[in-house]
């Protein structure tokens, strides 16, 4: 007989919940945080908090110290600039096999999620276009049929959400511009046109990249 299915632990759960927090940008880079507050807020006790933050730091979210406490985290400068080194390096290999491997199913499932960034920039929702954003870049990954490829996509997305909502916050003309890249880098993949679609993931991560190191950034090299 199959197993049941196992709940998630308080932990896990605070993990999760925390992260989309954070990633939501409830919480600023710089701000202190507390266990009691983030327990009262999650209406769990201490530990599983604790034991969520760990996670967090580990993930780059938080730092934690005897002599702070918990501050949540911006990456540096550094980081930012390596982070979208290793997406050009992975996701051009993802764009050159999609255009000569993609299926119809998949462009329809392309389709979907540009038509939704689109409906979500003319709402102005900065939170739904950062999510499909992310989704736009992860269904490319899966499409590509390499689970580790995803996997690190995933990580590195996760780190580099809650500042691309910040920016675009702050410039709303970056969303409709972003929006656009995506298109023409489907429109590429669709074609079957290898060296363009790389070429366009090119440009679109390397704006990007520009855009969060730039000096209106807060980013701080220091960290």
């Amino acid at each position: 007989m199959p197993r049941p299915a196992t709940r998630p632990t308080l932990a896990h759960r605070a993990y999760e919940d925390l992260k989309s927090l954070l990633l939501k940008g409830d919480y600023s880079p710089g701000d202190f945080l507390t266990e009691g507050e983030l327990a009262r807020r999650l209406r769990m006790s201490k530990t599983p908090v604790r034991t969520a933050l760990t996670r967090l730091e580990m993930d780059g979210f938080v730092t934690v110290s005897p002599q702070q406490g918990i501050v949540v985290r911006e990456p540096s400068i550094q980081e930012v600039i390596d982070l979208f080194d290793i997406r050009i390096a992975l996701e051009t290999f993802v764009a050159r096999r999609l255009a000569t491997s993609i299926t119809p199913q998949q462009v329809e499932q392309l389709r979907a999620n540009l038509n939704a960034q689109s409906k979500a920039v003319k709402a102005q929702d900065n939170t739904l276009t950062t999510k499909l954003d992310t989704e736009f870049h992860l269904m490319l990954c899966d499409f590509a049929g390499n689970q580790e490829i995803r996997d690190v996509m995933e990580r590195l997305r996760s780190k580099l959400h809650r500042i691309i909502l910040g920016v675009q916050n702050k410039n709303p003309e970056r969303i409709l511009e972003g929006m656009q890249e995506h298109a023409s880098i489907a429109e590429a993949i669709v074609q079957g046109k290898a060296d363009e679609a790389a070429q366009r993931v090119v440009h679109h991560l390397e704006i990007g990249k520009k855009f969060l190191v730039s000096p209106q950034h807060p980013a701080d090299s220091r960290q």
